[in-house]
């Protein structure tokens, strides 16, 4: 398979096949906080793709040269929270500076892009795939695609059912959490799909 063929098939798994929201259900804290307002889910997106495929560059160059170097691989977990953690910390700086509205509307929800599991779970889930450096950051940065199209679609849809006219028990929370199982069912159904033969 060629290189590009290879690229494009991780790609398409990482936005649809094995989004990580709405299939590997990681990420699902900013997914339900930060998705009353489409700008702002999209703010949010940008800065996980951003944050996604930095920390897979990097937490793929401290595997290959440090810990596994060093034989301490048992430490991967721990030294890529730090990673993720400092890489936070750079683009909450930035946002604040460059981006100040977007800073407010994100408000907490920017700090726990760092314990974001699906941050964490894209860079275990790079060595675990044996990824080379540049499969590493698609895989992140195409994640982070899948992370932005699954917070924007969910965002537009509870924008809509503000106005819908339902059941008062069903009101807020429980209707976004039954729209979040409609559109999980309706991307299960990338789950068998092949790109090439």
């Amino acid at each position: 398979m060629s290189t590009f063929v290879a690229l494009f098939t991780i790609s398409l798994n990482a936005i649809l096949a094995e989004n990580f929201i709405l299939v590997k259900f990681l990420g699902i804290c900013p997914f339900m906080g930060v998705s009353k307002k489409t700008d702002t889910a999209f703010g949010m997106g940008l800065a996980v793709i951003f944050v996604m495929g930095l920390a897979s560059a990097a937490t793929w160059a401290v595997n290959e040269f440090l810990l596994v170097r060093l034989n301490l691989e048992y430490m991967q977990t721990v030294v890529f929270i730090l990673v993720i953690a400092a890489l936070v910390q750079f683009v909450e700086m930035f946002l604040q500076k460059a981006l100040p509205a977007l800073y407010q509307a994100l408000g907490i929800y920017l700090p726990l892009i760092t314990t974001n599991c699906a941050v964490l779970g894209v860079a275990l889930l790079n060595i675990q795939n044996g990824y080379t450096f540049i499969e590493s950051v698609i895989y992140g940065v195409t994640g982070g695609v899948g992370f932005t199209l699954a917070i924007v679609l969910f965002s537009s849809v509870r924008e809509r059912l503000e106005d819908c006219d339902c059941p008062k028990a069903f009101k807020g929370f429980p209707l976004a959490l039954i729209a979040a199982g409609l559109l999980a069912l309706s991307f299960l159904g990338f789950s068998g799909f092949k790109v090439f033969g």
